[in-house]
C-alpha cells in the first residue's frame, strides 16, 4: 500500500518533467496504421511548424476558430444594427408621407 502512494505521489510531482503529449499523436498513428514512417513525418512536421511559427498546429486551429467566431459575432451585431436602422428610417418616411 505504501508503494502505491509513493508511486501516485511521484506521478503527481513529476508529471510535467516530460513532454509526453508531443508523442501521443505519433503513437496513435503507429497503433492505428502500423506505419512508423508516417508517424515520424507527422511528428517532424509538427516540430517544424512549432519551431517556425511558435505555435503548435492545434494552437493554429484554435486561433482560426476563435477568429471565425469573432467575425460571426461582429456580422450578427452589424446585421442587428442595420435592421434597426432600416426600421427607424421606414418609420420616419412613413410619418413624413402621412403629413403630406
Amino acid at each position: 500500500m505504501g508503494k502505491f502512494f509513493l508511486l501516485l505521489l511521484s506521478i503527481l510531482l513529476l508529471n510535467a518533467c516530460a513532454q509526453s503529449t508531443a508523442l501521443i499523436g505519433p503513437a496513435i498513428t503507429i497503433g492505428n496504421t502500423g506505419n512508423v514512417l508516417q508517424a515520424g513525418y507527422s511528428y517532424g512536421s509538427n516540430i517544424a511548424i512549432k519551431h517556425t511559427t511558435g505555435k503548435t498546429p492545434s494552437e493554429h486551429i484554435t486561433t482560426y476558430v476563435e477568429e471565425k467566431k469573432e467575425e460571426k459575432k461582429i456580422r450578427k451585431e452589424l446585421a442587428k444594427y442595420l435592421k434597426s436602422h432600416i426600421e427607424n428610417m421606414r418609420t420616419k418616411l412613413s410619418n413624413k408621407n402621412n403629413l403630406n
